[in-house]
C-alpha cells in the first residue's frame, strides 16, 4: 500500500478522490443544473431529470453509507474476537457493554493499551473521539475508507 505513514488520531481520517472530489461534485452539479433548468423551463420532462438526479444523489450516498455499515460491522466483530484473547475475565465478561462505536474507536489501540482502554471506556462511558484522543500507541488501520 503507498500510504505507509503513521497514524494518528489528527491524520487518521481519509478521503477516497474518485468519491469525495469527483462523483459527489459531478452529482450534486447535476441536481443543482437541474433545478436551475426547471426553474427557468418548468415542464413535467424538466421536473422528471430533477428528481432523477436526485435520485442519484441519494442513491450515491446511500451506496457509501452501506459499505461503511459492513466494514463496521466487520470491525466490531474482529475487535470482540480480539478482546476475548486480550482481556482478563473481570473485562472480558463486560465486552458486550461496549457500543459499536466504541469498539470501532478501541480498533486503534496498541494490545499492550488494549485492556486500559477498555477499562477507562466503561468506567468513563467515553465517546469515539475521547477514546481515540487518549491512545498514546496507535495500531493503524490503513484498509479503511
Amino acid at each position: 500500500m503507498a500510504e505507509k505513514k503513521p497514524q494518528s488520531f489528527a491524520n487518521h481520517a481519509r478521503f477516497d478522490p474518485l468519491f469525495h472530489f469527483f462523483a459527489i461534485p459531478v452529482f450534486g452539479i447535476s441536481v443543482i443544473a437541474t433545478v436551475v433548468h426547471f426553474t427557468m423551463h418548468p415542464s413535467l420532462r424538466a421536473g422528471w431529470i430533477f428528481v432523477v438526479s436526485v435520485a442519484a444523489l441519494v442513491s450515491v450516498f446511500k451506496i457509501r453509507v452501506y459499505a461503511l455499515r459492513n466494514q463496521d460491522r466487520i470491525i466490531r466483530l474482529e475487535e470482540r474476537l480480539r478482546l476475548m484473547t486480550l482481556l482478563t475475565e473481570p473485562l472480558r465478561s463486560r465486552i458486550p457493554e461496549l457500543t459499536e462505536s466504541q469498539l470501532i474507536a478501541i480498533r486503534f489501540a496498541c494490545d499492550a493499551e488494549v485492556p486500559t482502554c477498555v477499562e477507562s471506556t466503561l468506567a468513563g462511558k467515553l465517546s469515539r473521539a475521547d477514546i481515540k484522543k487518549a491512545i498514546h500507541s496507535w495500531r493503524p488501520d490503513y484498509w479503511r475508507i
